[in-house]
Parts: C-alpha cells; structure tokens; sequence
C-alpha cells in the first residue's frame, strides 16, 4: 500500500468560498445599478448642448451697435450719445422674438426665455424637445478683456438649457462691439 495523500478541498472551504464570491458579485451588482440609475442619458445632454449652442449662435450673429438698429444715426454715431434710442440691455419698443418687430441687437435676448418645450425663431415647437427649458442672460463684459478693450464694448451673453432627468447645460459667449455701425 502506498501512502499518498489527496488534495483537494474540504465542502467547508468550498462554501465559504461560494458565499464570499456571492457577496462580491452582489456588491458589484449594486455598484452598477447605481451608476446606470445616476447617470444622465447622453442623448438629452447632447440635446441640451445642442439647444444651448443653437440659440448662442442665434444671439452672437446678431449686431451689436450703439443705437438700435431701428434708429436713424445707427449708421453714424459715433457713440451711444449720437443715437435716439440708444442700446441698452434688454429688448426696446416692444421686440420680440417670434413677431415683429423683432429682436435685432444682442441685448435684446437679455431675460429671453422658453419653458416647457423648445420653439424656433418662427415661434413653432420643435418635436421632441418637451420637457427643456431655455433662458438668456445678457450683461457688460467689463473687466474679462484687456483695457484695450472698453468695458462697455464687450457683452457676456449666458445660455442656460435645463432638460428631462435634471440635465442642465450652461454656456458662456462674448460679443464685442467691433463694428458699432453696422446693424
């Protein structure tokens, strides 16, 4: 008779063994169900981005002179003093987006907003986009540029888009007055 040994593993070790490997697999398990419940589909943030750029697009190629567009110097003055109606923040003589007479100069979008659904600029709701909400924020930019730059001839135009699943998106533009007479 010869004397060799056996090796292997007793039922106890196995079942430790199992449970331990059950408790790990668990633990991932809820791991992974965490992240997947608190992360954001990437389509409605691609959206929101894609609403905000829009409408910062919209707004950044629209003039930025010292009278209002409507008024008569704005092709002449020299300076905000030249004109009747001046420029300010905020839309004048009753503008608007969707209906004439329409927002003409970058600070007129200053307070803009859409709740509840997306519109384009002929005030039609886009498909698909129910449950974002948009608002503009516009304000002097002084002090972000060199003294090369009059603080009064720069804006901070602030795009905020809130969508579904708490997504929300900001995006912050500059549009300087580089061309004050041409509307």
């Amino acid at each position: 008779m010869s004397s060799s040994r056996q090796r292997g593993l007793s039922l106890v070790e196995v079942v430790v063994f199992i449970v331990v490997l059950g408790i790990g697999l668990a633990g991932m398990a809820v791991i992974y169900n965490q992240l997947t419940l608190a992360s954001v589909d990437p389509l409605v943030r691609k959206q929101a981005v894609a609403i905000a750029s829009s409408l910062m697009e919209e707004i950044q190629l629209k003039s930025f002179t010292y009278c209002d567009p409507d008024d008569a110097a704005v092709f002449t003055a020299a300076s905000p003093a030249g004109c009747t109606t001046q420029e300010g923040i905020g839309a004048e003589g009753g503008e608007a987006r969707y209906a004439d007479p329409r927002y003409d100069n970058v600070s007129d979008y200053h307070g803009f907003a859409m709740a509840g659904s997306i519109q384009d600029i002929n005030n039609a709701t886009i498909a698909g986009l129910s449950g974002y909400s948009a608002s503009v924020a516009v304000q002097a930019a002084g002090g972000d540029f060199p003294a090369a730059v009059p603080a009064a001839d720069a804006l901070l135009i602030t795009v905020t888009v809130n969508g579904p699943a708490n997504v929300s998106v900001i995006l912050k533009g500059y549009r300087l007055r580089y061309a004050p007479n041409s509307p």
